[in-house]
This record gives C-alpha cells, sequence and structure tokens, in this order.
C-alpha cells in the first residue's frame, strides 16, 4: 500500500530552538519514503521499517522505524535501506536473481537453453512422439525421444552444445520432467488463446462427442466452430476433458469446468449461454450419424439381409483371430478363381442349378451393394470437412431417398438389368404324380421392401429437417441464381434469433433482403458461387458484409450450425496416436496438453518461441528471469 502520507493533515507546530516548526506537507512528493504518524506527530522512513541496518553504536536504530524523529539531522543515513526496498520492489534484483545470476552472460546461457529445449518439445509435439524412456539413466544406451534428440541437436549445432548438458549449472540443467511439462502446457496454452483471438467476438457453436482412451477413461473432445473474417467456416479443437460417464448432466458439468478454467471474454459468455439454457442455442444431431442409423435399422429389419451381416460378421471374427484361417481362406478363395476360369476356358455350362440355388443371396448381396453404396456417397458427402447445413440438407431433402423415393426404386430396377422379367429361380412342383423342376421369374419383393424401410427411416430420423429453423437457412442458399430466396422466411429466420436481432433492426433488414437480392442476382461474382461458405466468402471479398451486414449475420449463424462430427472423429484418431497402449499412464492434464498441439499444428506453428517462453516464465519464480525481446 505504500508509505503513509495523509495528504491535507493539520500538521500541529513546534518549538524547535526560537521557532516554531511543523511538518511539511510538500516533504511528502520530495521524498518519497517519508511516513507520518498523526498520533505521534512523528516521521519515519517506509524503507527502513522493512530493511533497518544495525549499527555497533545503538546511534539512532529506531528513530526510522519506532521512535519516529521530527528532527531529520538527528537520524541516520538510510541509503542502505532504501535501495534494499527498491530491489525487492524489482524482480530482476530480487533475492534469488541475485543469487543465481550476476551477469548478463547467464541470461543468455539460459535464454539459449530453454530456446534449444522448446525447439526439440515443438518437434515431439507436432509428430506426436513420446517425451519420456523406459531408462532415462546416463548409462542407458536409449535415453528416450526428448534426451536422446536434445543430445543429438547439442552435438551437431554448436552454441546449442556450449549451454546443454555438463555446460550448464547443475541445478539448472531444464530437463526435468517437470519442466517438460509446464513448457508443453505453455505450448497448449498459448494456442487455445491463438483461438480465443481468432474467434474474437464472433458467434460460434460447439460440437462434443465421447470416446474411451486405451487406459479406458472416457473422454470428452470439444471443437468449436465460427466464421474468421475471411468468412471463411473454421472448426478449432479446443479440449478434451475425462468424464465419468455420458449422461447430458455430466457431459454438462464438465463442460461447464472446462470453460470455468479459461480465460477470455468468449469463455465467460459461453458459460453464462449454457448456464441459463440460451434458448437461442440450437442443437443438431450429427447428420452422418443418423444416416448411420438408417442403414443400421433396415439392415436388422429385413431377416435376410440380417443373416447376412451376421455370417459376414462371424467370418471376419473367425478368420481374422488366426494367421492360419486367413490363409487358408485366401488360399481358398484363389483356388475358386482359377478353377471359374479354367471352366470358362473349357466352356462348360455345368453348373447352372447351383448358381441359381443361390440366387438369393446373390441377390441381397446386390441389393446391399447398391443401397449401402448409395448411402456411403451421401455419408462421405456429409462428413465433408467444409460441409455446412443449407448443402447437408439438400442431400437429404431434396436427394434420392426422400422426397424421390419413387425414382429411386425405378433407378434400382433399371440398375439390375431385366431384374423383374429375366430373372429365372428354380422352384419344384408335381406334375402326373411326378416331382418336376421349373423356373419362374423373380419377383422383388426384398427389393420394394428394402427401398420402402429405407425411405421410413430417412423420414424418422430426419425429422430436424423439416424444423421451422432449418427451413429459413435453406432460402440462402445460393444456387441457381438464390432459386430458393424467400424474403419472408429470412425475416423469419432473424426473429428465430430475437436476441441478435433488435426490432428496428427487422426493418433495416426487409430493405437490406431487397437491395441484396437484386444486387447478387445481377452480380456475375455471386453466380460461381455452388453453397453458403462460397458464398460468404465472396461478399468478404467483394465488401458486400459491410454494405448487408444484417444479411451477413444471417449466413454466419446458418454457417456455425455443424453437420458432422467427423473433426470430432479425427480428434479421437489423434488421441489414439498420443495415448497409445505403452502410453496408457498419460495423465488428462498432459493428454490435453499434448493434442492441443498436435491436432492445432497450423496454429501452433505461427506462435513465435518468445511468447511460449515468457508464458513459462510467469508460471511460477524461475531461477533466472528473461527479459522480454522486442519484436
Amino acid at each position: 500500500m505504500g508509505p503513509c502520507q495523509p495528504v491535507g493533515h493539520n500538521f500541529p507546530r513546534k518549538q524547535q530552538g526560537k521557532d516554531l516548526r511543523s511538518f511539511k506537507e510538500l516533504w511528502f512528493q520530495k521524498f518519497d519514503w517519508l511516513e507520518y504518524s498523526v498520533e505521534k506527530d512523528a516521521a519515519y522512513c517506509f524503507c527502513c521499517y522493512f530493511f533497518k541496518q544495525p549499527r555497533s553504536d545503538k546511534l539512532g536504530i529506531d528513530a526510522f522505524t519506532k521512535t519516529g524523529f521530527s528532527n531529520r539531522k538527528k537520524a541516520i543515513n538510510h541509503n542502505n535501506a532504501r535501495r534494499h526496498c527498491e530491489d525487492l520492489k524489482n524482480q530482476r534484483q530480487s533475492v534469488s536473481h541475485i543469487f543465481s545470476s550476476h551477469s548478463r552472460e547467464m541470461e543468455i546461457a539460459y535464454r539459449a537453453r530453454v530456446t534449444a529445449i522448446l525447439c526439440v518439445i515443438r518437434f515431439l509435439l507436432l509428430q506426436g512422439l513420446a517425451f519420456r524412456g523406459h531408462d532415462e539413466s546416463s548409462s542407458s544406451t536409449n535415453r528416450g525421444n526428448f534426451l536422446e534428440m536434445l543430445n543429438w541437436y547439442g552435438t551437431e549445432v554448436e552454441s546449442v552444445g556450449r549451454v546443454i548438458k555438463k555446460n550448464a549449472p547443475g541445478n539448472n540443467q531444464m530437463t526435468s520432467p517437470q519442466i517438460q511439462k509446464e513448457l508443453v502446457r505453455a505450448c497448449a496454452e498459448e494456442t487455445t488463446r491463438a483461438i480465443i483471438d481468432e474467434i474474437g467476438n464472433n458467434h460460434f457453436s460447439i460440437l462434443l462427442d465421447e470416446s474411451r482412451d486405451k487406459s479406458i477413461k472416457e473422454q470428452m473432445t470439444v471443437i468449436v466452430r465460427f466464421v474468421n473474417k475471411q468468412g471463411q467456416v473454421i472448426e478449432r479443437f479446443f479440449a478434451v476433458e475425462h468424464v465419468v460417464d455420458t449422461s447430458a448432466i455430466s457431459l454438462k458439468t464438465a463442460l461447464d469446468g472446462l470453460f470455468a478454467r479459461c480465460e477470455g471474454n468468449l469463455i465467460n459468455g459461453l458459460k453464462t449461454l449454457i448456464l441459463n439454457e440460451n434458448p437461442f442455442a440450437f442443437y443438431v444431431h450429427c447428420f452422418a450419424h443418423q444416416l448411420q442409423l438408417v442403414v443400421v435399422s433396415v439392415a436388422r429389419s429385413i431377416l435376410a439381409i440380417s443373416d447376412f451381416f451376421s455370417y459376414v460378421t462371424m467370418i471376419v471374427n473367425i478368420v481374422g483371430a488366426s494367421c492360419k484361417r486367413r490363409d487358408a481362406l485366401l488360399q481358398k478363395h484363389h483356388d475358386k478363381i482359377v478353377e471359374k476360369l479354367e471352366r470358362e476356358q473349357r466352356g462348360m455350362a455345368s453348373g447352372l442349378i447351383q448358381r441359381m440355388e443361390s440366387f438369393e443371396f446373390i441377390f441381397i448381396l446386390h441389393l446391399m451393394i447398391k443401397v449401402l453404396g448409395l448411402t456411403n456417397d451421401l455419408s462421405n458427402a456429409l462428413q465433408q470437412k467444409d460441409q455446412n447445413i443449407v448443402n447437408a440438407m439438400g442431400l437429404i431433402v431434396t436427394g434420392i431417398f426422400l422426397e424421390e423415393g419413387k425414382s429411386f426404386c425405378v433407378a434400382m430396377s433399371v440398375s439390375i438389368p431385366n431384374m423383374k422379367d429375366s430373372i429365372p429361380v428354380r422352384g419344384r412342383s408335381r406334375r402326373g404324380g411326378q416331382l418336376v423342376t421349373y423356373y419362374h421369374h423373380y419377383h422383388a419383393e426384398i427389393f420394394i421392401a428394402v427401398i420402402d424401410l429405407l425411405n421410413a427411416e430417412m423420414n424418422n430420423r430426419f425429422s430436424e429437417t423439416s424444423t421451422e429453423l432449418l427451413r429459413c437457412i435453406v432460402c440462402l442458399d445460393p444456387r441457381n441464381s438464390f432459386s430458393k430466396f424467400d424474403h419472408g422466411m429470412l425475416v423469419r429466420l432473424a426473429q428465430i434469433y430475437s436476441d441478435d436481432f433488435s426490432t428496428s433492426d427487422y426493418l433495416i433488414l426487409k430493405e437490406q433482403l431487397r437491395i441484396y437480392i437484386h444486387d447478387v442476382r445481377r452480380n456475375s461474382d455471386f453466380s460461381s458461387c455452388h453453397d453458403l461458405a462460397s458464398l460468404a466468402v465472396k461478399m468478404v471479398q467483394s465488401d458486400k458484409h459491410l454494405t448487408f451486414p444484417l444479411v451477413y449475420h444471417l449466413i454466419e449463424l446458418a454457417l456455425i450450425l455443424p453437420v458432422a462430427t467427423t473433426i470430432v472423429e479425427r480428434a479421437f484418431s489423434a488421441m489414439n496416436i498420443i495415448k497409445t497402449d505403452l502410453r496408457n499412464k498419460i495423465g488428462d492434464e498432459w493428454l490435453n496438453n499434448m493434442m492441443v498441439c498436435y491436432i492445432e499444428q497450423e496454429m501452433f506453428a505461427k506462435i513465435d518461441e518468445e511468447t511460449i517462453l515468457q508464458c513459462f516464465q510467469n508460471m511460477r519464480n524461475r531461477k533466472i528471469q528473461l527479459h522480454p525481446h522486442s519484436h
């Protein structure tokens, strides 16, 4: 709080010699160390109170600290105490700093050492490699990636070799596991901070999913999706958080805890949003996952198809469990192919009956290949990295599965040549008391049943696409010269997001929409926009986002709605690379820090070393303090 200096006090006058004298308030400005006691009408020294210097003659020891003084000439010289006080306020002149670093050369060596270690750590993080070795003792032939690479670095680069290992102070090697984890933490914190700065004040959505890691712990991955300043849709890995279970309450509690530990207006706003159950935070289930559930439901509903997949599963499990079985199956398959080729060469027509007996199985197989092939195309499209809600709805609502189910059936019928007219199936009946083999045309009851089930499941699973919110968003689609544009529906979209648009904004938006659609339809630059994402980029490039800010805000709100959790699945793949069976003891914080740097390599690579070093230095009091380098 500093020295006690009662400004404005009426200082009493005392007889000193022939004159009446008093304390002067002006002295506070002249002597920053000066204190005054109103009760004792005496002056003291703020510096001497902390650093009183002992003297053998006992002269004036307590004048500045206990008894006070009214005549400074009788007090001791306190320059040493003042110097010590200034050193205390200056961290670089603290006792620990003076004790360990008396020269600029030691600080330079320290910076070079920490920078070299940081370079090794950055390489290991970007490659997702382990740090520690099984045996890190000096006698070990392989001390782990970190120590071995640092040793190689010092051998190859002379300037690094001069500041590490035996050339570094014994108590300042900077190679301990704790230092490694603190540097990795600094890398992760700066990467996360860069992501928060990139989002800024923009709206964003959160993608959540859970998966078990190699130590059988449930991990929740958090991804943020937003539109950057260039109009591009960006999805960034934010964190991985251990959760006890996957119930809604547990996930929400874990998410609250995660953002409570973070800093910045973004996080505070998100926490408030979740805690208050904001009605403008819309939920979208992963479209790709819903499509998967459709296929699974259809497969289970038809006995022949269900049996087919059961047999396939059993074969894969039995054969995959043994190398000998696998080799035997491959050899059997090879022999059959060779046998069929030899038959064709000899022109043999035998085996027709056997092929017809197995036609139903072949038909089911052919049908599933066709159905799964088409759903696979849709699945791949939904999982594209730059997919958005408008494109996804176009694939599902106007695709071949829902509104054109009949044409889908026709297309399937044509794709299997003459399926209803020229596919004979062997049957048996009695004629004249004898059992006679005959052939009849196969009817596609199974085929029709599969298509009906597929359409029904698609309509059921994708019921979200008929909600008012998504139907309004479709009106922003720029394809076919903005053919789906609907002025009223887009105004309604703004009303749904009423927290973002005021009453006056509605009036302005109506006029902006009218001018906007006229402008973009006659502008040839927008004719190349094939989806909502390219429209947003084009608007930023042409400064239309400044001309039509409310319209662009609607586009942003539509783009941040997620379509699929593909990026979350990629994060789980990264988790399996970092936390393997041999590295299953990685702690939660260590795992999160490594995943942030590994997944967000682009952001991590942009962060300069000085920023990371200063973050590392500020984590706790170091023996050596680094001057921030000017950029």
